[in-house]
């Protein structure tokens, strides 16, 4: 079993880096691909949040801060199979950033100095703005440090924007 987890995850990863050479070869620009990256990543996170509430066994979070905690421990380890870090909390509780110790979707990749600019994992940017949204958060996701980049980690900012209020198309009588 566990070595099939691991094919799989392998497959992934080289799926995602194909993915990824082939709009750099279509769009041949990085800010193209960071975008076009990000909304790949949207359309998956608006669909992966009813799995991941399905499967998760959570209540319902409270505020961004337990959201933001359950995005790091329980999302993260569902579906990359690592957990993040939690930190940098601001003031007000609406941003924060996720540190990754792991990521798997960068096995086996070199960007080459043409790649300059491109945030390879920005389909994670989208991701958790896609799965945010569809629980009335809106969110702006961007990266803060890539070790492909030369940083010493892989870093995501997440900002609160907007708590869109949820209408129920019923009536409580309680």
């Amino acid at each position: 079993m566990w070595n099939l987890h691991l094919k799989n995850a392998e497959l992934f990863t080289l799926t995602y880096g194909a993915i990824v050479r082939q709009l750099l070869t279509d769009l041949e620009d990085v800010e193209e691909v960071n975008k076009q990256l990000d909304q790949m990543g949207y359309n998956i996170g608006t669909r992966l949040i009813d799995e991941f509430l399905a499967k998760a066994n959570i209540s319902r979070c409270v505020d961004f801060k337990e959201t933001a905690e359950m995005i790091a421990k329980v999302g993260f380890k569902m579906f990359l199979g690592v957990t993040a870090s939690v930190t940098n909390w601001d003031i007000e509780g609406t941003c924060c950033n996720m540190v990754l110790e792991e990521n798997p979707l960068v096995d086996f990749v070199e960007l080459p100095d043409t790649c300059q600019g491109l945030y390879y994992c920005n389909v994670l940017c989208g991701v958790i703005r896609g799965a945010l949204e569809m629980v009335s958060m809106k969110t702006e996701v961007t990266w803060v440090r890539d070790v492909l980049r030369g940083d010493d980690s892989y870093e995501l900012q997440v900002k609160l924007l907007k708590q869109v209020p949820e209408e129920y198309p019923y009536k409580d009588d309680e």
